[in-house]
């Protein structure tokens, strides 16, 4: 699966899901296989590959091609849930269970963008920062950019706590993707990424979203359908 929207303007991307684990941690001896695989189905030959280590921050790296520490299969950023690049032939990998990926493309000034957005690097805001570095560091103008929200956990599956409802507190429409009351809530977080991207600037006409459910359709990972032997998703993103 992959955004027929970014594809169609010139970004290839694809979503890797049951098939694969894209975990550094558990894969080290088959990620390069697997990813190689990925590439050889995509048809590409990436110059240089680039990852994070996750950790639900709101920190975003710009890849250069050379920039970032030597790793299995490419190079990786500490403490990083968003990378950027306006360079060719880089591949971007985020991987997900359930959060959300969310990937952003100016296709006039080629450049890219893929973040990790569980709550709480959605409550961070960590879409809105991508973008505003699309704009202040590579001159890309809103009209322009065009987004994808990815699969991730469906609402009705989604029960998150009082910490999590109050995490959102700055957010006007809050309510409008939380359902529930008093330390049980349920998160929409198609709608929570939504309105960010809204609210910076993004035209809906140039949004697409998956409405695909990783907790409901088994071709995708799920943290909390897989429980303790979850793997991950990635997604994969490149300027041809």
């Amino acid at each position: 699966m992959k955004s027929e929207l970014l594809a169609k303007n010139g970004l290839i991307n694809y979503i890797s899901g049951s098939e694969f684990d894209i975990s550094y941690i558990r894969q080290k001896e088959k990620l390069k296989e697997y990813m190689d695989s990925l590439f050889k189905k995509l048809d590409i030959d990436p110059d240089q590959v680039y990852y994070g280590v996750q950790t639900h921050t709101n920190n975003i790296k710009y890849c250069d091609g050379k920039n970032g520490d030597d790793f299995l299969c490419g190079k990786i950023f500490e403490e990083t849930d968003g990378l950027i690049t306006d360079k060719k032939n880089l591949a971007l990998v985020i991987k997900f269970a359930d959060c959300t990926p969310v990937l952003l493309f100016d296709p006039v000034k080629k450049v890219q963008a893929c973040v990790h957005s569980g709550w709480r690097g959605t409550a961070k805001r960590i879409s809105e920062k991508a973008i505003e570095k699309m704009v202040n560091d590579f001159s890309c103008k809103k009209e322009n950019i065009l987004a994808y929200i990815g699969p991730s956990i469906d609402q009705d599956n989604y029960e998150v706590g009082q910490d999590v409802y109050d995490a959102f507190k700055d957010f006007k429409n809050r309510d409008k993707f939380f359902i529930g009351y008093k330390e049980k809530y349920k998160l929409d977080m198609v709608a929570a990424n939504l309105d960010i991207l809204l609210e910076a600037g993004i035209k809906k006409e140039n949004i697409e979203i998956s409405n695909i459910s990783t907790y409901n359709d088994l071709k995708l990972n799920s943290a909390r359908r897989q429980k303790e032997n979850y793997k991950l998703n990635g997604i994969i993103s490149l300027i041809k």
